[in-house]
């Protein structure tokens, strides 16, 4: 069953980011956490500021991952509710 993380962004509604085929979720900067998927796919996700080799935003969506991937079949998207710092954009590539 798919699962996915429902991320509050800045100025929009919650976006759909999926929980499954992961292969690594990364601080990739002070501004920036990605998440890769077997596919090769990438989301990065853009968030306020953090201090250098702060890795609280990817424990964060780690967390969430586990926990979406914890509930019932039927409950498709997991909010993500409780974020250190704001994201601001989502974006795959």
């Amino acid at each position: 069953m798919e699962k996915f993380l429902s991320i509050p962004v800045t100025n929009e509604q919650s976006q759909l980011v999926s929980a499954n085929g992961i292969l690594l979720i990364e601080q990739a900067g002070q501004t920036s956490v990605t998440i890769t998927y077997l596919s090769g796919k990438v989301t990065t996700l853009t968030h306020a500021s953090a201090a250098v080799g702060n890795e609280d935003q990817r424990d964060a969506i780690q967390d969430a991952v586990v926990a979406a991937l914890q509930t019932p079949w039927y409950k498709v998207a997991f909010a993500v509710t409780s974020l250190p710092y704001a994201v601001s954009g989502i974006a795959v590539a």
